[in-house]
């Protein structure tokens, strides 16, 4: 039977964390599944404006490719030392295989359905001084087939996992969430979801949902006070049938709503230098923690601690296991 939330009056500090073992992240085994893509930077220097429109003439000196979306998640939950799995649709093109490639150097393994129809998702962004001057997409939505062809994959990887980890990113390759979150909690797996848009309903019963300020007031709409916003995700959390809500808040840090009360991290105070991808390395963090066996509140600390990091490192970037302990 599940148990509506109660809304404490405040939220408490979550405890420091403690240092974990490596070799006990190293037993954590995590399956990230959702939307892929790569993160294409092109660097430059400017000298001159265009004489063909008033726009800045790029000398582009310097290309690097990243994994994005569901992919970084992953490289970030390796990073840290865990066994990280990666179920994901790309296509038959030169991105997909820079992708496949990336992957191989990351340590993640790779559960890829292929459909060659789909055009592999590129963010190709342009920089010149460490500004972004311009962003690219490429992009397009994945064959009903391949998706089906998915989630018998993912029945038949979830025995292999101790945790899952579903990234939203809309691109198509998160349409069967909703089996995939009943079929993993029947199994007895946590779920945790980075979600996107409006419609959370797909996500009804996950263990955690990791929201950041905005993509929560789409949901729940624009709250007045703490109090006000105790009240809405207590009641967004018995709708939904949610374990637990983890709201990151930038500058403010992130505040856990669960059964247990509300508790808050601060921010750890640093230069904030980049936030792109900072809720990548903050649910692969939460993944691997619990993959490890520490409960919710230990793994929102030490989250919360890797965001810290993460944001002082250009593009999507990752956290090692020396970073956070040391």
């Amino acid at each position: 039977m599940y148990n509506p939330p109660t809304v404490p009056e405040a939220s408490t500090p979550v405890p420091e964390p403690r240092v974990v073992p490596r070799e006990q992240i190293a037993r954590a085994r995590v399956l990230v599944v959702g939307d892929v893509m790569l993160d294409r930077y092109w660097f430059g220097d400017v000298n001159r404006i265009s004489p063909e429109a008033p726009v800045p003439v790029v000398h582009v000196q310097k290309q690097e490719d990243r994994l994005g979306g569901a992919a970084n998640v992953a490289r970030n939950a390796a990073a840290l030392g865990a066994q990280a799995g990666l179920l994901c649709v790309v296509g038959h093109d030169e991105p997909g295989e820079r992708i496949v490639q990336l992957l191989g150097d990351s340590g993640v393994t790779p559960y890829l359905e292929r459909d060659p129809a789909l055009l592999t998702t590129i963010k190709l962004r342009v920089l010149s001084r460490q500004q972004q001057l311009l962003r690219v997409d490429f992009e397009n939505t994945p064959a009903h087939e391949v998706l089906l062809s998915g989630l018998a994959r993912f029945d038949a990887l979830l025995p292999q996992h101790d945790v899952i980890l579903m990234s939203d990113y809309a691109k198509g390759g998160l349409t069967h969430v909703t089996r995939m979150i009943a079929n993993a909690r029947a199994a007895g797996r946590p779920v945790l979801v980075d979600p996107k848009g409006d419609d959370w309903e797909r996500y009804r019963g996950a263990t955690v949902i990791t929201p950041n300020r905005a993509e929560l007031r789409e949901v729940i709409g624009q709250w007045k006070s703490e109090e006000d916003l105790h009240a809405r995700v207590a009641k967004l959390r018995a709708d939904l049938e949610l374990d637990a809500l983890l709201l990151t808040r930038s500058e403010e840090g992130m505040t856990l709503f669960a059964a247990e009360g509300i508790l808050h991290a601060s921010a750890v105070a640093r230069e904030v230098y980049d936030v792109s991808g900072a809720g990548d390395t903050v649910i692969a963090t939460l993944a691997a923690m619990l993959g490890a066996g520490l409960s919710l509140v230990e793994a929102v600390s030490l989250a919360n601690r890797a965001a810290g990091i993460v944001v002082g490192k250009l593009g999507t970037a990752t956290v090692d296991y020396d970073e956070l302990f040391h």
